[in-house]
């Protein structure tokens, strides 16, 4: 998920071509690839927000409008829903009746799991047990969360460990696993990522690598500006890899060949494969010269491309 949700919360020929198969074909095709395509609810948050489509019917709307039968919640959409029963019965439901496999929900205002305050970290940790529970009764394998915290990196990292340690048993008593995404702060750093997992060295707690959240320094406020300095996302990526629960191919625009211009997917794909991941992509557009449904269907044709290119 990319920075602008965070500023949220403060405040194609090629395309036509490879959406003619629906995801299914593609995936059933000869030229099966080592991965399955997901829908990150993120991608539509202009048009769930607005109103004009449902986090109830977001999984029906993926499996109509894209083809795609997995898809990712974000729990943005439905903050209030985490105990509330009856609704999350529903959305179970109405998956189901789709044919759509729900993978994982995306988690954000919760607190932050590196906090330096002991008790408002261990509030932060707890506060995302309700969401555990509302993923395993969704039927999904894994929620998001972030390793956020004010500090000097290693304390804000030791910290993190304790937490998702903690988190990540609670998670296991419920088949569910908990994975941290490069989403602000030092998480943008492969490496400080990658040494977290390797520290709380637990087989349900991993990373979800995001092709566009590496961004090191910001030119003003975190996210409200043009990024300064960058890790490098393919090495950022490599590193995050050998913990991955699952992948976010993230776009903001392409060019007029249905190319990203700021991400090189079939170098970033030649990396995911190279790791000996087998898993779930998901689609995340956050563009802004395309609708989230045009940018939606490039990126599905883009990363078909980019796949049958290695």
């Amino acid at each position: 998920m990319q920075q602008t949700r965070r500023d949220f919360l403060k405040k194609s020929s090629l395309g036509l071509a490879g959406l003619a198969l629906s995801s299914n074909d593609w995936l059933n095709s000869a030229a099966k690839p080592f991965y399955e395509i997901s829908l990150a609810e993120w991608s539509l948050h202009k048009t769930i927000f607005s109103g004009k489509l449902s986090n109830l019917d977001f999984p029906q709307f993926a499996k109509k409008e894209f083809g795609l039968e997995i898809v990712e919640y974000v729990n943005q959409f439905f903050p209030d829903k985490a105990k509330d029963k009856a609704y999350l019965k529903e959305l179970r439901t109405r998956s189901v009746e789709s044919g759509i496999r729900n993978h994982l929900i995306m988690i954000d205002a919760e607190g932050e799991l590196g906090e330096a305050d002991t008790q408002k970290r261990k509030q932060a940790v707890e506060n995302h047990y309700k969401w555990v529970e509302a993923a395993q009764f969704l039927g999904c394998q894994t929620i998001r969360v972030n390793s956020r915290g004010e500090g000097d990196p290693k304390e804000v990292a030791k910290r993190c460990v304790e937490s998702l340690r903690t988190l990540s048993e609670f998670g296991k008593a419920h088949n569910i696993n908990i994975i941290v995404e490069n989403h602000g702060g030092y998480s943008a750093n492969g490496a400080w990522l990658a040494g977290i997992m390797k520290e709380v060295g637990m087989k349900n707690c991993g990373t979800l690598p995001d092709f566009g959240n590496f961004c090191l320094e910001w030119s003003g406020a975190e996210w409200h500006s043009q990024c300064k300095t960058q890790y490098d996302p393919y090495k950022g990526t490599a590193e995050m890899m050998p913990y991955a629960k699952g992948v976010s191919a993230k776009t903001f625009n392409f060019d007029a060949k249905g190319n990203e211009p700021t991400i090189d997917y079939i170098k970033m794909m030649n990396v995911i494969k190279k790791s000996g991941f087998r898993g779930i992509i998901g689609i995340e557009y956050e563009g802004e010269t395309l609708t989230e449904i045009e940018g939606i269907k490039k990126t599905i044709a883009l990363l078909k491309k980019a796949t049958s290119a290695i």
